[in-house]
């Protein structure tokens, strides 16, 4: 009974939603755009790592210096960021401004955390289905951020999404997403990259139904650079060098995805204009 509610909920859910056919297409084959969204900010500081340091200071930190790294290093490539200082952007107008900018990719940054002080790790995430307890638990507490949003009940671009509802949360396990196996992908190699070169090891690439993600119409991912809960992982985050290095190891999965993407574009032979009928017109 409860699980046949629960459907007719999320039915009525997706009823409601906007639908994803209206939002702009991203360009094809090329990375010329790519939105950095530092997460949290201003009066939404988010997790906080033993009375040390708050997510949204390492969250703009790192996304800063990716950012210099992109414009220094690929001169084709504009940046966009969501908040270059310590401001409140309501969660809707994140992935708002990417459609805006027609963006070829979109970057949300964060930082983890748990009562287990032991877990430590980086994740990327892409919109998809909640696989475990685990990343439902995590994509709640990101998207529990709108309550500080005073409209967020009757904010239509939320389609009357309740942070506090299971059944809201469901939804996102049947929203299809266009740029699925491209987020998929970069996700990969993010964590591979930054792998290598942090001290942050990774916990890997998982799916599940971040609001930042839902309405981007572009490759997207959610980064967990690490948990703020573990004394090593804040170690590295708190740190100019570590922060850095996390910001490289992005860089170099970005790098990595824009030239597979335009070698593939290249490789393909332009379509030939079938002159046939105008010949034979012409013939005639």
């Amino acid at each position: 009974m409860r699980l046949l509610l629960s459907l007719i909920l999320t039915i009525i859910l997706m009823l409601l939603l906007p639908a994803s056919k209206n939002l702009p297409h991203a360009r094809n084959g090329l990375v010329r755009k790519i939105v950095i969204d530092a997460g949290h900010g201003g009066l939404d500081p988010g997790c906080n790592g033993a009375n040390e340091i708050w997510e949204k200071a390492v969250t703009l930190a790192i996304s800063l210096k990716l950012g210099k790294i992109i414009e220094d290093s690929l001169k084709d490539v504009t940046v966009i960021y969501t908040r270059k200082t310590d401001k409140f952007v309501e969660l809707w107008e994140r992935p708002n401004i990417a459609n805006k900018e027609n963006a070829d990719l979109f970057i949300s940054i964060h930082c983890n955390s748990n009562v287990n002080t032991v877990a430590a790790g980086s994740e990327t995430y892409f919109m998809g289905l909640h696989k475990t307890q685990g990343n439902l638990d995590v994509a709640k507490r990101e998207n529990a951020v709108i309550s500080y949003e005073d409209d967020y009940k009757t904010n239509e671009s939320y389609g009357g999404f309740d942070p506090k509802s299971a059944e809201s949360h469901i939804i996102f396990s049947l929203v299809q997403n266009a740029f699925l196996q491209q987020s998929m992908k970069f996700s990969q190699l993010v964590e591979v990259n930054t792998n290598k070169i942090s001290s942050v090891k990774t916990r890997g690439v998982k799916q599940a139904g971040f609001l930042v993600l839902w309405q981007t119409a572009m490759p997207s991912v959610l980064v967990e650079t690490g948990f703020l809960t573990n004394n090593k992982d804040r170690a590295t985050l708190k740190s100019e060098d570590g922060q850095k290095t996390i910001a490289k190891g992005i860089f170099y999965a970005i790098r990595s995805y824009k030239r597979d993407l335009e070698k593939q574009k290249s490789a393909v032979p332009p379509t030939k204009k079938d002159n046939s009928t105008s010949d034979s017109l012409k013939k005639g």
